[in-house]
């Protein structure tokens, strides 16, 4: 019985305990009651912090979803010295990130490659692939015709390739040589396609050639005339009749009713009237205009490059020298230069860029010496007054004061990082990612660099008016290595493949076949 008395008391001793314990909570628990009275206001405090948590992670998702770009591919075709057409593909990743891969080598021509042009596609028709024209022109007075697919090669053989090659390949079956054109005596200057079906080129001959691409025949061939020797330095060795002469380059107007030129030894350009295939006019250059785009009386004053454009919705053309642009409005007047006095440098190539299609703005795009890719506004209200000049004249008297006004510096792409020239540049607007543009660069060095630059901040950039100090533009997306002196460059951006099509030898030679089929139904 003592045991059972003992038992029971020690049971009952921490039954005890623990209920002392749960009153020492219950009695602990008005202490506590101070942070309870103060849960509500840390409620609120983390609701408002949660809300902004979320908004900032919105604000982060809007932003790097416009980061995001929709992938697309770009075709590029350079030209060498080395006679080397090189093609490669770029496609441009979700995240902005480019992978090269090549696409075709030709040993194209037997000297350096001067030019190349790259066609409209063809139409669209259901089942079947689209097509682009490559033409290229050499100083060995001959034009090279291929045919290229406007469609991303296909992936499937680019791991078995790669086991082979050091570099990524994409061959396309479809990417083949047409035949060669003889309709020139000298060395092709230039190449132009105003529509898929003609073909504009331009010779040291004094001839710029039409060719109609359905049979590849000579249309028209309009005769420049040749430039008269006069002013000749002493000592020269040409011989007669071997004074410089032939079409530097052309540009047609969008109506495809005119066209103007400018040739070597000429200090003018010619207007050419392409319904008549007859001179409309020649526009000579002023001693004023000449000398204030540096331009000395020793220097040979004719104009390099050519090419039209708009601004403040009317048309105008510019005309490139040796190291500056004069625009030129429709009533063949000058309305300004491009190059500032204080750093002008070599010009070498130049193009119109589309910013806003819905308000007709566009830039003036300027590749030059140093490395870079630069874009100016030639609008009237962007326009400033030129700077006085410090030059003075051979007889130690000071130069007029300049007056032609001068273009907007907006942007620019390169430089930094840029050794050597940009030969040539090609500009292509996206159409999956509205409002950006992929500028394509070729240097002599061999490189060829891929940047984008959003088309808002060029517009803001012409917008500001306070801004003086010269700001780069856009990214850099990737740099290939050709291992060629390049001297021209095309591109263009390929279009998504149809359902159902696939890239094949068979059915290339089906399409062959369907247009041989198709060009003698349309000759008959």
């Amino acid at each position: 019985m003592a045991k059972r008395k003992r038992q029971n008391a020690a049971v009952s001793e921490p039954a005890a305990e623990t209920v002392s314990t749960k009153k020492s909570k219950t009695v602990d628990e008005p202490k506590k009651s101070k942070p309870v009275d103060e849960k509500p206001k840390t409620t609120k405090q983390t609701t408002k912090a949660v809300q902004a948590k979320t908004e900032t992670k919105a604000k982060s998702k809007t932003t790097s979803d416009a980061k995001k770009l929709v992938e697309e591919t770009i075709q590029i075709v350079a030209g060498s010295y080395d006679r080397v057409l090189h093609g490669l593909t770029a496609s441009i990743g979700p995240k902005g990130d480019v992978e090269f891969a090549d696409t075709f080598l030709f040993n194209a021509h037997a000297s350096a490659i001067r030019c190349v042009a790259v066609s409209p596609p063809s139409p669209p028709i259901p089942g079947q692939t689209q097509k682009v024209l490559l033409a290229s022109g050499s100083t060995d007075e001959r034009i090279h015709v291929y045919n290229l697919s406007a469609h991303p090669p296909s992936k499937k053989n680019k791991e078995a390739l790669l086991s082979v090659a050091p570099r990524p390949i994409l061959e396309n079956p479809k990417n083949r040589e047409l035949g060669t054109l003889l309709h020139h005596d000298s060395t092709i200057t230039a190449l132009r396609f105003p529509t898929r079906s003609k073909l504009l080129s331009a010779s040291d001959d004094s001839t710029i050639a039409i060719t109609r691409t359905r049979d590849w025949s000579m249309l028209s061939n309009i005769k420049t005339p040749k430039p008269k020797a006069h002013g000749r330095p002493t000592g020269d060795t040409a011989p007669f009749g071997g004074t410089p002469s032939g079409v530097n380059d052309f540009a047609i107007h969008p109506s495809m009713k005119l066209m103007i030129s400018v040739s070597k030894g000429e200090r003018c350009m010619r207007l050419w009237n392409l319904v008549t295939g007859k001179k409309a006019g020649v526009l000579s250059f002023s001693k004023e205009m000449l000398r204030e785009i540096g331009e000395s009386k020793h220097a040979s004053g004719e104009a390099r490059r050519v090419t039209w454009g708009t601004a403040d919705g009317a048309d105008e053309f510019a005309v490139g020298f040796d190291r500056d642009v004069v625009v030129f409005g429709m009533d063949s007047v000058p309305k300004c230069k491009v190059m500032p006095t204080t750093k002008r440098v070599k010009v070498h190539q130049f193009a119109y860029v589309t910013v806003d299609e819905e308000a007709g703005d566009s830039l003036l795009a300027v590749a030059t010496e140093d490395g870079r890719v630069a874009f100016f506004s030639t609008k009237a209200e962007d326009l400033s007054k030129p700077e006085p000049s410090n030059e003075k004249t051979q007889d130690d008297r000071k130069a007029p004061e300049p007056s032609l006004p001068v273009a907007k510096f907006v942007g620019y792409v390169g430089g930094e990082g840029v050794q050597g020239r940009i030969k040539d540049f090609a500009v292509i607007p996206s159409t999956a990612n509205k409002g950006t543009l992929y500028v394509v660069g070729a240097s002599s060095d061999g490189k060829i660099r891929l940047w984008t630059v959003q088309t808002e901040e060029l517009l803001e950039a012409a917008r500001n008016k306070e801004a003086k100090v010269e700001k780069p533009a856009g990214v850099l997306r990737g740099t290939y290595e050709t291992h060629n002196r390049v001297t021209c460059l095309a591109a263009f951006l390929m279009l998504e493949r149809p359902e159902g099509v696939e890239d094949s030898e068979d059915e290339a030679e089906e399409e062959e076949e369907d247009d041989a089929s198709e060009s003698e139904d349309e000759e008959e």
